[in-house]
């Protein structure tokens, strides 16, 4: 298999549907490129807290609504 880029659709469609598992990896910007908004970029509504903070259990229990409006808005979007 080759390790170079390929601009074959067809055979990637092809590949991809005779696979049995499939993963998506989406990395930082890949919402701003798709249109949606980003959280933590400039004007983003979650600019001011820190993601691996906020989604974790602690602060859950420290603030609940807060980590529920967290994820509905990123679900919504």
């Amino acid at each position: 298999m080759s390790s170079l880029p390929s601009d074959d659709m067809s055979g990637f469609m092809s590949t991809l549907k005779a696979s049995k598992r499939k993963i998506a990896v989406a990395g930082a910007g890949l919402s701003a490129a798709s249109g949606i908004p980003t959280f933590r970029g400039a004007g983003g509504l979650w600019r001011k807290y820190n993601a691996t903070k906020l989604a974790t259990p602690e602060a859950f229990a420290a603030n609940p609504s807060q980590v529920w409006q967290f994820y509905h808005y990123r679900r919504e979007k």
